[in-house]
């Protein structure tokens, strides 16, 4: 299993995805929301390879989705470094 380092861009990106669910649907959904994130990174950490390489985007960088939001990290020796979490933009998100 890869250790986890969350940068500080994607902390605050953490943040903010949480203050956003919080002001839109309250506490327990925005906490329902955080958590599931949180576990999709261990997600990640058991098996890095298994999301695609978006090198298009960033080289190194690979691109894993969970709710609402696209996870991108990289691989970094023994570690998988999230790097940040980018809201979906499409026509069909509230």
């Amino acid at each position: 299993m890869y250790r986890l380092v969350i940068t500080v861009e994607a902390d605050q990106d953490l943040d903010a995805l949480y203050i956003d669910g919080y002001q839109r649907w309250g506490e327990d959904q925005a906490d329902k929301y955080y958590d599931a994130i949180i576990l999709h990174f261990n997600i990640l950490c058991d098996n890095p390879y298994l999301f695609r390489a978006v090198d298009e985007i960033r080289k190194g960088y690979r691109r894993s989705i969970c709710g609402k939001h696209s996870i991108f990290y990289r691989i970094h020796g023994d570690a998988v470094e999230i790097m940040g979490l980018v809201r979906s933009q499409n026509r069909f998100n509230t």
